[in-house]
């Protein structure tokens, strides 16, 4: 007699990347979520929670953050096809996980401290401070999506490959990444005003 054994269903992003992610950054290790879901949709419902936003896939972050004001503002599918051809490109080039591509970009563009304004008597002060995580991922997501929407805006080449060359280029830890740059400018910022 045979025994059938069940085996337990991965559930796999775009039913193709694993999430099997290492971030090695510890202090945004809580706020970069990998946990499996069928589909990167959560429909708001972490909008009214307190740090709920840093209970959503790191996939819907990333697709949200395509939904931004603009062209594809509200078009959720639209944003859900390009990020699944962004991968599917990351993959094809880097020949890895394309999840785990991302979140080494994320971890090599968000920026540790920066400035912020404080008054005193009627003076402005500018005064160098340390960035929270989840304000990290947030500012990181928001410079990959903008280099890539700045890189393909009046240009021949499509958002999905211009969104897979500012991961890769974040990933590499590469100058010409928008992401990269800008976190750079705004730790000089904070290093001159300390």
């Amino acid at each position: 007699m045979e025994s059938t054994e069940i085996t337990p269903i991965q559930i796999k992003v775009f039913g193709k990347w694993d999430n099997k992610v290492e971030v090695r950054d510890p202090s945004l290790k809580r706020y970069i979520p990998l946990m499996p879901v069928y589909l990167p949709h959560s429909g708001g419902r972490h909008e009214h929670r307190r740090f709920g936003k840093s209970r959503i896939s790191i996939v819907e972050r990333l697709i949200n953050n395509v939904m931004r004001p603009g062209r594809n503002k509200g078009k959720k599918q639209l944003a859900y096809n390009i990020v699944k051809m962004t991968f599917d490109l990351i993959h094809e080039r880097t020949g890895e996980n394309p999840i785990q591509v991302l979140v080494r970009a994320i971890e090599n563009s968000s920026p540790r401290e920066e400035v912020t304004r404080i008054m005193y008597g009627g003076i402005v002060y500018y005064v160098a401070v340390d960035v929270a995580p989840q304000r990290r991922v947030d500012m990181a997501l928001r410079h990959l999506v903008t280099g890539a929407k700045d890189a393909a805006f009046n240009n021949a080449k499509p958002i999905e490959e211009a969104l897979a060359d500012e991961i890769i280029a974040a990933y590499n830890n590469d100058n010409r990444s928008f992401a990269v740059k800008k976190k750079e400018e705004i730790e000089r910022i904070a290093l001159s005003s300390r």
